[in-house]
């Protein structure tokens, strides 16, 4: 009986502490290294960013417009318009796309709610919330996002429900 009640404990405990968002996607720890977030810091200063917040997971961002309302979750399907670019200046991805949150490299999901509906935001993010140290290539196989990339992306929240 003593066993049969620590491990109910257990599991009320256990799940209790477990963020899982409801829809599959849970939240994430990561932080990205200092020597990434100082990469970054570094990148900003060379274009003259000095405004930019530090979020507590390593990425940068300059929120250009609010937005109105409530942000979106893990389990929000968003609708936006972007572009993404790497720190050379090369735009890697522009379009406006629908896709459920949580899908996401972990800087988006974690940039992404600082804004709301109508929301206008700039992310910094270094490697380890993006891709790390994959490649990612195109559909005839061109690398368009080289390993160790830190990503600039440019984001307009549309909607999401």
């Amino acid at each position: 009986m003593k066993n049969l009640v620590w491990g109910l404990l257990y599991l009320v405990l256990f799940y209790s502490c477990k963020k899982e968002s409801g829809c599959g996607y849970n939240e994430q720890n990561i932080v990205a290294p200092v020597s990434e977030q100082q990469l970054v810091k570094e990148y900003l200063t060379s274009i003259n960013v000095y405004a930019a917040a530090k979020d507590s997971s390593g990425f940068y961002y300059e929120v250009i417009n609010d937005g109105d309302g409530d942000s979106p979750n893990l389990c929000s399907q968003i609708e936006l318009s972007y572009s993404g670019k790497l720190t050379s200046g090369t735009v890697f991805e522009q379009k406006s796309t629908a896709f459920t949150l949580g899908s996401s490299i972990e800087g988006l999901r974690k940039g992404i709610p600082i804004i709301k509906k109508g929301g206008h935001i700039k992310l910094y993010i270094p490697p380890t919330l993006a891709y790390g140290s994959r490649e990612i290539k195109d559909d005839a196989g061109k690398v368009i996002i080289p390993a160790n990339s830190i990503l600039v992306f440019d984001i307009r929240l549309t909607s999401f429900y």
